[in-house]
């Protein structure tokens, strides 16, 4: 039923640029990784930031700031990655997302620390990554 949700949203038309896009397709480092392998490798930084939703949701759209600044801000301890589900719903399948914005916390050896849904705010994910001990 959630399947249908996100499958029945409009996604990108040929022809249309997104508005927000994450930076970087490469994701070097301090910047957001956009990608749909789902095979990535943890152990390189503390946690992974991996946030599913799409380029064209608003809500998704109002993440992508938020995504680059701690890429930025924390590129040694934060790596952050991007699935964009309208173009690949993989992602989704793989991580049992229902609703986008989705963002999942994984650790260095690849356990999910922490879930939320919807818009995210800056200030509330840097405070739950402090609570869990991954900043200071």
């Amino acid at each position: 039923m959630i399947w249908l949700f996100i499958r029945s949203c409009p996604g990108p038309r040929d022809g249309d640029r997104p508005d927000a896009r994450p930076v970087d397709a490469g994701g070097g480092e301090g910047r957001v990784l956009v990608t749909n392998d789902l095979n990535l490798d943890f152990s390189k930084h503390k946690v992974t930031f991996i946030e599913i939703g799409a380029d064209r949701c608003i809500p998704c759209q109002q993440m992508q700031p938020i995504m680059r600044e701690i890429a930025a801000e924390h590129p040694k301890t934060v790596r952050v990655v991007f699935y964009d589900v309208w173009k690949d719903p993989a992602a989704a399948r793989f991580y049992g997302v229902q609703l986008i914005p989705t963002q999942v916390f994984i650790d260095s050896s690849g356990r999910e620390i922490f879930r939320h849904v919807g818009l995210y705010p800056k200030e509330q994910i840097l405070a739950m990554l402090r609570q869990k001990g991954i900043l200071p």
